[in-house]
């Protein structure tokens, strides 16, 4: 049975750098950025990255049926069974289509959604720093944060009640961070 961590988190929380790190360390583990899987298609320019970049490039939710598609593509493409997707779920609307795929897959299961907490001056002063994109700026970020904040106590409360919310302070530094993090996982796995 492959295990699935969901780590989720404000823009500039270093969901993706964390999860990243873990699985360099650990060679069971598969790491997945959904925000990473969307700009690659984008830079392919095909059809469904154009469609993609029209809802990125403002800040906004891709389409559930267009994300989920991404996503279970990964999981079922994974080279191992642990899988870590960072930036997933973002919405109810995105929690409920993967929990209805979960429900259906006897193969796979969720083992914990990490969230990754950091005050919103934190994640803006690393969001404008790192600038890695035509999405990092002022404008693009509070409408980010936005669509990340509204739904947030929605999704904290599905996942508490399920008892596999884990929040993780994304204040401390990236060794701290990360360590915590990996002996979560290793826990669970």
């Amino acid at each position: 049975m492959k295990k699935l961590f969901l780590i989720i988190g404000a823009p500039g929380s270093g969901k993706t750098t964390d999860a990243e790190l873990i699985a360099e360390q650990n060679d069971k583990i598969t790491h997945y950025s959904t925000g990473d899987m969307l700009r690659a298609e984008v830079a392919t320019k095909s059809e469904l990255g154009l469609e993609i970049d029209q809802y990125i490039s403002k800040g906004l939710i891709v389409p559930i049926a267009v994300a989920i598609k991404t996503i279970t593509n990964a999981i079922k493409n994974a080279p191992t069974d642990i899988i870590i997707i960072d930036g997933y779920p973002r919405s109810m609307e995105q929690l409920n289509a993967l929990d209805e795929y979960l429900r259906s897959d006897s193969s796979l299961e969720l083992a914990s959604v990490i969230e990754v907490a950091v005050s919103e001056e934190t994640a803006r002063d690393r969001v404008l720093g790192r600038a890695r994109g035509a999405d990092d700026n002022t404008e693009v970020f509070d409408n980010r944060m936005k669509v990340y904040i509204e739904p947030l106590n929605e999704i904290q409360s599905f996942y508490t009640d399920k008892g596999i919310l884990k929040v993780i302070s994304g204040e401390g530094t990236i060794e701290e961070i990360v360590a915590e993090m990996g002996t979560f996982i290793e826990s669970k796995i």
